[in-house]
């Protein structure tokens, strides 16, 4: 009881503005780097293409952790996790920071992405525990903009920092953020031990459940389907809005920005209905990815659609994560990092088939991998809706 004291204390303000500054910490740590590829070759003497394994090694150890890490580290006091994996987030960064080994750099990105699934799982968790169980998702939602800003904001003012000071003072910025939350969570989190532990054969039972794989394949192909797109929207835009590069930054601005208004959109209407946000996602990103495969040469039409797919890409965050959590709500830990999971493994496999559509029709194609995964999403999330029902 007096633990759950503690967390009633801090929901809603100080807790939920830790957790969320933190994971913006943490996944400003994995995006930043992407403006300033170019910088790390040269700082490095390295091509551009080996500066992406910055990127890339980053991201394959979280794919291959996700799942694995919140697991391991379920069962033990959660400010203790969490101090952890910021403690070796700052350090990590510290030595990219003064490091000019190239092979060392590498490491040190790769180490803390280990305790990125973590971290963010745990703050998920510990957000939606703060808080009612009918306010969790708002509680989530805020976690979430700390996701939404790490990609909005942390690639702009890096490379701003980068380019106008230098490298290390691009890498001291990841530094600092990990480091104030590091010093606000010992300061102001509360000890979180967890009170129920849950063997690791209970966790993983919850797979044996058909809800939990059709929350899983859904999530997958609905992250597919965004990310797929995402992953070459400058292109489209160069090549078949044709504008430029001054104009594709602006709006790929907007959209990252709308990611946040879907954000704070998406707690207040999984509050409500969660059913109805589940059902209308996959179907409402199908009908503006033809509306922009449709006005793909018109700008104005281009800019509306892109900032109602950035509201509709935070909206879909929330709900993915809210799918799979409430599949899984006996082991909430491992429910995340399955999320993480399927968002990475969803983004990967949609920008490789977006991709195909590029090699083999062009650039405007790039949209029709998008909709396949879309008509895909939309049988598993009937699927899992009606086992929903079922319970």
């Amino acid at each position: 009881m007096e633990q759950t004291s503690k967390l009633k204390l801090n929901s809603g303000t100080l807790l939920v503005f830790i957790l969320t500054v933190g994971v913006f910490g943490i996944i400003n740590t994995e995006m930043g780097v992407i403006g300033i590829l170019p910088l790390i070759a040269e700082t490095f003497h390295v091509t551009v293409p080996q500066a992406g394994w910055t990127v890339s090694v980053f991201a394959l150890v979280v794919a291959i952790s996700a799942p694995i890490t919140p697991l391991l580290f379920s069962g033990m006091n959660r400010k203790k996790v969490m101090l952890l994996a910021l403690g070796i987030f700052t350090l990590s960064n510290v030595i990219s920071m003064f490091t000019s080994n190239f092979t060392l750099l590498l490491i040190a990105r790769a180490l803390p992405a280990f305790l990125h699934p973590v971290y963010v799982s745990m703050a998920f968790t510990v957000a939606a525990a703060s808080v009612s169980r009918e306010q969790a998702p708002k509680a989530v939602a805020k976690v979430f903009i700390g996701v939404s800003a790490g990609m909005v904001l942390g690639v702009p003012v890096t490379s701003y920092i980068a380019s106008e000071v230098s490298f290390t003072m691009g890498m001291a910025f990841f530094t600092a953020v990990n480091a104030l939350v590091l010093v606000a969570t010992v300061l102001f989190v509360p000890s979180m031990p967890v009170e129920e532990r849950l063997s690791y054969g209970e966790q993983l039972g919850v797979l044996r459940k058909k809800i939990t794989w059709y929350s899983i394949l859904a999530v997958t192909l609905i992250n597919g389907a965004l990310f797929g797109f995402f992953s070459y929207m400058s292109d489209y835009l160069k090549i078949v809005t044709e504008v430029s590069y001054t104009i594709i930054s602006s709006l790929l601005l907007i959209y990252g920005l709308a990611n946040i208004v879907g954000n704070v959109i998406a707690g207040k209407q999984l509050a409500v209905n969660p059913i109805r946000s589940m059902v209308l996602i996959p179907i409402v990103l199908f009908t503006s990815y033809i509306c922009l495969y449709l006005l793909g040469e018109w700008l104005t039409a281009m800019a509306v659609i892109i900032l109602i797919l950035g509201i509709l890409a935070g909206y879909a965050q929330n709900t993915m994560q809210y799918m799979i959590t409430d599949a899984a709500p006996e082991a909430p830990d491992f429910a995340n990092g399955l999320y993480l999971l399927s968002a990475n493994l969803g983004t990967t496999i949609g920008a490789a088939v977006c991709g195909v559509f590029i090699t083999v029709s062009g650039t405007r194609y790039s949209v029709f991998g998008s909709l396949l995964f879309l008509v895909a999403s939309m049988m598993f999330v009937a699927l899992r809706v009606r086992a929903k029902k079922s319970l």
